[in-house]
């Protein structure tokens, strides 16, 4: 007899995706016998989302919608939220935490679409081809050889040597050019790339800067007025990481002058909200300069990829228990345990509470087949398989225990 795999029949479980995220997500869930899957093209405001959420067990969203502790307040049977995506920023993972609701993403699954971009992107400006594209579009013959060279022998420096970074060294290098990195942890060089030792001598060594970081207090402006003094003349500046890491007035101010080549620029620190909305940027009208609208990871096969990574980690969650990839409940992977009933419990982390679960637990004389615990500084994480004939109360008892928040029974 097949085990049923959740707490719940399959048709009481809600699934909402917004964004126009991928199909391949859609798919999997109504594969897996998932048939109330409802998919949005758009993001929602804050008092929309507390009203469509209510009875969400499982949320996807992409970058655009914001994900409050007031939104997350109103969530009551949420279990899990999946960020179709690369970044979880758009969640308040703090309050997240706090309700005891998995936070999953897609990290690694656009880096090949976001390297080949930057590669792209390379050529085109190290060729000047956008003004030579905007010459024939008004009219204009420019056929000439001025300030147009090849990547080849050329020196590319990566700030951010992590995934994306990492695969920007290798596509660079198969194309003949040097590369040099530079990172605030130690990494391990692919191929031929060299630590650079720091950033200003990274920018003063560079053809071709580009970047590869999060957004923190540390990358804030990080390519502000000053740094970006210290790029060699003529060099090419490409920012697909994000918005708020370069200064943009700065760089405007470099173009002009000449002393910087030209700039591929990807991510802003202020973006519209959907297609068709205005835009504006300092470097709209700079010559030599490729703006895009945070594309550097919308490809077909990278959407599909997140759909397919994503959706596998929130059945995971929602089927096994297993939190690996989350960025709110300790991550945990355990095997399954045959002739058991398995209860995920989710409690503040303070001192006890283990000790309280085992106690009401024995003191029933429930027998514990299999227990797992993970920690973080927020919250604890117990998975627990018990005899299935004692399962009910032993739910019950769970529920009992002094700072719980969340108790599931998984199967």
């Amino acid at each position: 007899m097949t085990r049923p795999t959740t707490s719940y029949p399959k048709e009481k479980i809600n699934i909402l995706f917004l964004e126009n995220i991928s199909e391949r997500a859609v798919k999997n869930f109504r594969q897996h016998g998932y048939i109330n899957v409802e998919k949005t093209h758009k993001a929602y405001s804050e008092d929309q989302l507390c009203e469509m959420i209510k009875d969400v067990h499982i949320l996807g969203i992409r970058s655009k919608t914001m994900i409050t502790a007031k939104v997350l307040a109103a969530a009551k049977k949420l279990q899990a939220i999946g960020c179709f995506c690369i970044g979880v920023n758009q969640v308040d993972l703090k309050a997240a935490t706090k309700n005891g609701v998995v936070v999953f993403n897609a990290p690694y699954s656009n880096t090949r679409s976001v390297a080949e971009l930057v590669i792209g992107a390379s050529i085109m400006l190290i060729r000047r081809i956008p003004d030579k594209n905007i010459s024939m579009h008004k009219g204009t013959w420019m056929k000439e050889a001025s300030g147009a060279y090849e990547l080849r022998g050329k020196t590319m420096g990566i700030i951010g040597y992590g995934n994306i970074g990492s695969q920007v060294s290798v596509l660079a290098e198969s194309l003949g050019m040097k590369v040099i990195f530079h990172d605030i942890e130690t990494k391990l060089p692919l191929g031929n790339a060299e630590d650079a030792g720091s950033l200003k001598e990274l920018l003063q060594r560079s053809d071709i800067v580009t970047l590869h970081v999060p957004e923190t207090t540390h990358t804030r402006n990080l390519i502000n007025k000053n740094n970006l003094k210290h790029f060699r003349k003529g060099a090419i500046l490409i920012n697909y990481a994000r918005g708020e890491v370069v200064d943009l007035e700065g760089l405007k101010k470099q173009l002009l002058e000449g002393n910087i080549g030209g700039a591929a620029v990807d991510v802003f620190p202020v973006e519209p909200e959907k297609n068709g909305d205005p835009f504006q940027s300092p470097l709209q009208g700079c010559s030599n300069v490729l703006l895009t609208p945070h594309i550097g990871g919308s490809t077909e096969e990278a959407q599909e990829n997140i759909g397919e990574d994503v959706s596998v980690k929130l059945f995971n969650y929602l089927e096994k228990g297993i939190s690996l990839g989350s960025h709110t409940v300790p991550a945990l992977a355990l095997p399954p345990q045959e002739g058991s009933h398995r209860i995920l419990h989710i409690h503040n982390n303070v001192p006890g509470v283990l000790s309280e679960i085992n106690t009401r637990l024995s003191k029933n004389k429930i027998n514990i087949l299999g227990q797992y615990l993970k920690t973080n500084e927020e919250i604890g994480y117990v998975v627990l398989d018990v005899d299935r004939q004692i399962s009910s109360k032993a739910l019950g008892l769970l529920k009992e225990v002094k700072h719980s928040i969340k108790v599931r029974l998984l199967y």
